[in-house]
């Protein structure tokens, strides 16, 4: 292990440039982690509506400096006691393969995301609710320029993303917004001072509560008061696995994370061929095919926070005149594992993380990339804490990813390699360059942070 213990660097990092810094102005005005990612995240539901918004769910891992605690927070979506309309079948082309989903309000499950911001807030937050709010109330009302990398998923999701008032927003004028164009969600200001004034609340018991239940009603959703009123965000131990000298700590389940560390040998030293093959066989498993997005805070007192949140595909229905899009999370078929049960929380893949050493964090660290979020998240962590690369090196390299038979394979994964995984029977398909299907990792660690090119990421050192 090449880190040494000691603390993490005050930064932000996260997969969007506005929403970096959203969280630097917060600790830059003596906002805590948690504070810094709550606006960080508030901003991403301006800036990344593509790949997340407030009507979605979440996960996060908090991390407590004076008492030396790390504690889950599970702010995913729960299923809907309602009875919904049927369905509406959509096949996606996401990156070269093309994907099932099913979206309309009915797919819309009880969101999960504000309660999450509000109890990270309420227990380890210092500044005003309200001030927490405005640097996505700021982005709200001046508009957001369009990065490469969304402008790429928004082409590929333009079936759902420009239904209802997704037109007006993403489609103004008929044409498709591309890179660098502004996103305009003039709606949001009003949802975002609605949150401002009442709270994270406003969307259980409040004003946006109202507008939600009317469109369940109207529409056919099946989200229902008592849902939105039961809804509580859960704090719990996170699960813990050594690795390379460090106690790591995440979420178990259908994450598969602590499964494909304990199974991964050591990797430095390796020759490529052998590392890839390392690799693949500790990834094995299946996973969901949500789009996310993931940003860490860290202040200067030791405190990190790691966050990642979704709204599925979205269901391509909006709040009137609060542009709020709904998640689809039960027409994500990936998540449906087991009984849908009203009040439960559904799975997720979202895996926020921390590498301990010596006691103290030494990497702080997430993706966003559904099935492909578990390859990124391993690939780069093994790749800081076993073979020594530098954060943002680790975060550039390469990626690969197994579906079924198919290894999908950016450029510059070793030719060899890839040679004997076709020799084995595998379809090797060859990306033309970085693509954000190989997910969108961001981390600060005790070298310094990290954010993906692959997601237009960014990071500030404050």
């Amino acid at each position: 292990m090449s880190l040494s213990p000691k603390r993490l660097p005050a930064a932000v990092a996260a997969g969007h440039p506005a929403t970096a810094e959203a969280g630097a102005e917060i600790l830059r005005a003596g906002g805590s982690a948690a504070d810094a990612a709550v606006a960080a995240s508030l901003a991403s539901c301006v800036a990344e509506t593509v790949m997340t918004g407030l009507l979605g769910g979440g996960h996060a891992i908090s991390w407590d400096a004076e008492s030396g605690r790390a504690r889950n927070l599970d702010c995913f979506v729960a299923v809907p006691s309602g009875a919904g309309a049927e369905l509406l079948d959509l096949e996606v082309q996401f990156g070269e393969q093309v994907v099932h989903y099913a979206v309309g309000p009915a797919s819309c499950a009880v969101p999960g995301l504000p309660a999450g911001l509000g109890a990270l807030w309420r227990e380890y937050g210092r500044l005003p609710w309200a001030r927490l709010c405005e640097p996505a109330l700021r982005l709200a009302r001046s508009g957001v320029d369009l990065p490469a990398a969304h402008a790429a998923c928004l082409a590929m999701l333009e079936p759902v993303m420009t239904m209802d008032e997704g037109a007006r927003i993403y489609a103004p004028g008929g044409r498709l917004l591309s890179t660098g164009d502004r996103l305009e969600q003039p709606g949001l200001v009003r949802a975002l001072e609605l949150l401002a004034d009442e709270g994270p609340e406003s969307v259980y018991s409040g004003s946006i509560a109202t507008s939600l239940l009317s469109v369940m009603e109207a529409r056919g959703g099946a989200v229902t008061a008592g849902d939105l009123e039961r809804y509580e965000a859960r704090w719990s131990p996170p699960a813990v696995v050594e690795y390379c000298g460090t106690q790591v700590l995440c979420r178990g389940g259908l994450t598969g994370v602590p499964e494909a560390l304990e199974r991964l040998p050591r990797l430095r030293g390796l020759d490529e061929p052998a590392r890839v093959r390392a690799l693949l066989a500790a990834l094995r498993g299946r996973g969901a095919e949500s789009h996310t997005t993931n940003l860490v805070t860290a202040d200067a007192e030791g405190n990190a926070c790691v966050l990642t949140s979704s709204l599925g595909l979205g269901s391509g229905d909006f709040l009137p005149g609060l542009d709020l899009h709904l998640n689809s999370m039960l027409g994500e078929k990936d998540l449906l594992v087991g009984e849908l049960e009203p009040g439960r929380r559904m799975e997720s893949m979202m895996c926020p993380t921390l590498a301990l050493a010596g006691a103290e964090p030494v990497v702080a660290i997430g993706s966003a990339g559904g099935t492909r979020l578990r390859t990124a998240l391993v690939g780069v962590l093994s790749a800081i804490l076993d073979e020594g690369l530098e954060p943002q090196a680790a975060v550039d390299r390469p990626r690969f990813h197994r579906a079924g038979d198919v290894v999908n394979a950016e450029p510059g994964v070793d030719e060899a390699a890839l040679e004997e995984l076709h020799a084995r029977g595998l379809h090797v398909r060859r990306y033309p360059g970085r693509h954000h299907y190989f997910g969108g990792v961001s981390l600060v660690s005790a070298r310094g942070a990290a954010a993906d090119p692959r997601r237009n990421g960014r990071f500030v050192l404050v």
